[in-house]
């Protein structure tokens, strides 16, 4: 490939556009592989969605809350002869969640033995545990299944799947024509393990009565691998990152906004694939030459304004778009009896949640999840108190979750026999408007597409891009969000630019 500088043995030079976890890791591996890469983010923090929101002896991991599949990072890492382990304090945590129940169930689901301690007859287990037992081993056959064929490089479409598939037994393994509420309620019976499976969907905002079966794949990861925290919050995985894309050589700019990709006419269509990257020009109007670019932006922004490109763009918005969220960030006095880590109220009914959702709605009755990591790690709240963050899903409609929805959740949360109000210190709602603005995510869509539907997967935005010399990388391009699939996204972009040559 020709490079910028016209010097065909030269490093290629590579402008990434956004600071998330997806482009750290293609930056890390790029320049681990000898590439010039500049990073440019807009906001003045890097992380992307892995944020942290400090405020009066309390600290919020705002986007990611845990590590799963660890061995994701340790291969990233190893790039540069480091392990996670080097960087972070990792703690298993035990439980892993504590699930509650409308009818007062309560259900604590263990470290990573999770697998061999769901095949006992543990008396808090809701429903049958031998089938979830099965359920769990089921969804690890699809993991297994998944991560040579769907995880494995670019997906272009069904063919594309199929073809790395090595009998149809692996097409029956993951259950293409099921959606995960068919697969539980078949596979687990009791409506309460049904209802948790479900909740796995929300994991790439998505719906568990649309998604597909092959999202069973998440909680048998959390069995087999574990949920971990890393000590001192989440914000310390994304400082290891940064120090490892400095080791490695990678210019790290915040606050510097990328105005619009540049191309090089190399045909008469003007854009697509006739053209190539030519760089990048900033806010302030410099330019930024560059051989390769790769977006770790919202595809919709990628091709709406930094790439107008009204063909890619319909493909974008063709995808179904995923959930959004409101959370509440809650400084609050003294502690509370029977909390985890992780907690989740389920709503009454379920199935009336996810239909207020997909008609635009905010839930009555939302599913709550709270993360007070306070209980594992005293340093994130002041002495005899608690940092809850709240979150609850909603449709990425800012125009339909005004800030005044937090009233709501706590409402359902004191319903739930959790009330908060008398002893909050102070609350910050953050609501799918503050999602848009901050992360260019149309209607604050947290995961960019969801899992909705059948071909919901192959919608997702590609990593190559329009025109040679473009990549995508991150949660809104294949294989989706969520820390080891921007992970894995890195991968892929960073093998097929030393495919292509560079």
């Amino acid at each position: 490939m020709p490079r910028a500088d016209g010097d065909p043995g030269s490093p290629a030079s590579v402008v990434v556009v956004g600071g998330g976890v997806g482009g750290l890791a293609a930056a890390i591996r790029l320049a681990a592989g000898g590439h010039r890469v500049t990073v440019f983010e807009r906001n003045d923090e890097l992380g992307g969605k892995l944020g942290v929101r400090q405020r009066d002896g309390y600290s919020f991991d705002t986007g990611p809350s845990l590590v799963t599949l660890p061995a994701e990072f340790d291969e990233l890492f190893a790039l540069v002869g480091r392990r996670l382990v080097d960087e972070v304090d990792l703690i298993s945590l035990t439980p892993q969640f504590r699930y509650r129940w409308a009818d007062g169930t309560v259900w604590d689901v263990p470290s990573h033995d999770a697998v061999a301690a769901v095949g006992t007859s543990d008396p808090h287990i809701p429903g049958d545990p031998q089938r979830l037992a099965r359920f769990l081993e089921i969804g690890g056959e699809m993991w297994d299944v998944s991560r040579r064929t769907f995880f494995a490089g670019p997906m272009s479409g069904p063919i594309s799947l199929t073809r790395r598939m090595r009998s149809p037994r692996d097409l029956a393994t993951i259950r293409p024509l099921t959606t995960l509420q068919s697969f539980a309620r078949d596979e687990l019976g009791d409506p309460r393990l049904v209802q948790w499976a479900g909740r796995y969907a929300t994991y790439s905002g998505s719906s568990p009565f649309r998604a597909p079966a092959a999202l069973a794949c998440i909680p048998a990861l959390e069995a087999r691998y574990g949920c971990w925290y890393p000590r001192g919050g989440l914000g310390e995985l994304r400082d290891s990152l940064v120090r490892l894309a400095e080791k490695v050589g990678v210019e790290l700019r915040t606050g510097t906004d990328v105005a619009r990709l540049r191309l090089h006419p190399t045909g008469s269509r003007g854009t697509g694939r006739a053209c190539r990257v030519r760089g990048v020009e900033l806010v302030d109007g410099t330019f930024q030459p560059a051989d390769i670019v790769v977006a770790n932006v919202d595809a919709d922004h990628l091709y709406a304004d930094l790439l107008p490109n009204r063909r890619a763009l319909r493909r974008v918005r063709r995808a179904p778009r995923s959930t959004s969220g409101l959370a509440i960030l809650a400084g609050v006095r003294g502690t509370t009896g029977g909390l985890a880590h992780h907690n989740v109220w389920f709503s009454a009914d379920y199935q009336l949640e996810f239909a207020q959702l997909r008609a635009g709605e905010p839930a009555t009755d939302p599913t709550i999840y709270a993360c007070v990591s306070s209980v594992t790690d005293p340093t994130q709240a002041p002495v005899g108190c608690e940092n809850w963050f709240l979150l609850v899903n909603t449709p990425p409609r800012p125009d339909r979750v005004p800030a005044s929805y937090a009233d709501v959740v706590l409402a359902r949360l004191a319903a739930h026999g959790v009330d908060l109000r008398e002893r909050l210190e102070f609350t910050e709602v953050i609501t799918p408007g503050d999602i848009e603005a901050r992360f260019r995510s149309a209607g604050g869509s947290i995961y960019g597409t969801s899992s909705d539907g059948r071909r919901a997967a192959f919608l997702r935005p590609a990593n190559r891009g329009v025109c040679r010399g473009m990549y995508l990388a991150g949660g809104s391009s294949h294989p989706g969000g969520g820390l080891p699939l921007v992970l894995i996204s890195a991968r892929i972009v960073a093998d097929m630019i030393a495919r292509d040559g560079w």
